[in-house]
């Protein structure tokens, strides 16, 4: 895994008014626009620069904030010196991709409700930060609850808070998202995160 890679260009940021305009089409669709207040959520900015911290399962190049990525790149290291290999899923997504996954769940025939219980509404995603990591291990299906009987969910469960990491969203959280054992975020110096998942703040983490 490495930080950065030799003339790869990072994925496409919103800024505040890309982003307006991005909830706004999300209104239209159906999201409430009471989302935020109802689901005790925050609009996200997205980050001024991005790191890259490796490939996905699918071999696609991942980003986060720049000290998120070298948080995580201690998270990585100091499991596979305990024998746990943490593979990467997903990370940075922009509000534009996030509306993607929205608009094509609907054209799939899935309610917003059903929609909105595993995924955030655009602009509220806490990808959006640069600071989150959806995470699997070799055999077990990603996104998936199972990997909570992993031995790299117990590993993250009694280390990922030494570097800063905690899992957003735990049963009966109080966001209306389902139960995710792979989504962790990095919190340090993040405002409004904690491992009880609390929303981060709409500051940015360069």
């Amino acid at each position: 895994m490495a930080n950065d890679v030799e003339g790869a260009t990072p994925p496409a940021r919103c800024d505040d008014a890309m982003r307006h305009a991005i909830v706004a089409r999300a209104h239209a669709l159906g999201v409430p626009r009471d989302y935020g207040r109802v689901r005790s959520l925050a609009l996200v900015r997205e980050p001024r620069e991005l790191a890259c911290i490796g490939e996905d399962i699918h071999h696609r190049l991942q980003w986060l904030a720049p000290r998120a990525a070298r948080a995580y790149a201690r998270l990585h290291a100091a499991a596979a010196a305990d024998g746990i290999e943490l593979q990467l899923v997903s990370a940075f997504r922009s509000a534009g991709y996030q509306l993607g996954i929205l608009e094509r769940k609907l054209e799939r025939g899935l309610s917003i409700d059903e929609i909105l219980r595993v995924s955030a509404a655009p602009g509220y995603s806490e990808h959006h930060s640069g600071r989150a990591v959806d995470l699997t291990t070799p055999g077990f299906a990603p996104l998936e609850e199972e990997f909570e009987h992993s031995s790299a969910f117990a590993w993250l469960v009694a280390n990922a808070v030494r570097f800063g990491f905690a899992l957003s969203y735990p049963r009966d959280n109080p966001h209306g998202i389902a139960y995710e054992p792979w989504h962790w975020c990095w919190q340090r110096g993040a405002r409004g995160l904690s491992s009880r998942g609390r929303r981060p703040g709409p500051g940015i983490d360069g």
